[in-house]
């Protein structure tokens, strides 16, 4: 006797493209909005491996970007940041919710401080046409 299995795989492309829409808007659902101040406009988050997967992958499409995290690689959040231009103008101010933030700024030449828990931490970083990450280990 012969039995279909048209139901059965009815069935399991319908769960299928259930769990892809579900993914995938999990993922879009997690980057932050952006905020902002001045010329400048951020983002910071990245805790939970949804989030932090979400805000890695929009990297490639903001100006810069900024990771904290201590030497042995564990993620930090609540970091104080201070961007200033070249003549020494305060571009930006925040406090990281997270321990990654995408940031978008006009192009030219900056100085990044970044404090936490007592240490601060500078780089200096131009802003062009690539995308840049600076890595602040604390």
């Amino acid at each position: 006797m012969f039995h279909s299995s048209r139901p059965s795989l009815f069935a399991a492309r319908g769960l299928l493209a259930m769990a892809a829409l579900c993914a995938g808007s999990a993922a879009l659902a997690q980057v932050p909005p952006m905020q902002g101040e001045g010329a400048a406009r951020y983002a910071c988050g990245g805790i939970g491996s949804d989030e932090s997967t979400a805000m890695r992958a929009a990297m490639k499409s903001h100006p810069l970007s900024l990771l904290f995290a201590r030497p042995d690689g564990g993620y930090l959040a609540d970091v104080a940041v201070k961007l200033t231009d070249a003549s020494g103008a305060s571009a930006l101010s925040l406090r990281a919710g997270g321990p990654v933030c995408l940031i978008d700024l006009p192009a030219g030449n900056y100085t990044v401080e970044a404090t936490s828990e007592g240490v601060s931490k500078r780089q200096t970083v131009s802003i062009g046409s690539t995308p840049r990450t600076l890595d602040f280990r604390f």
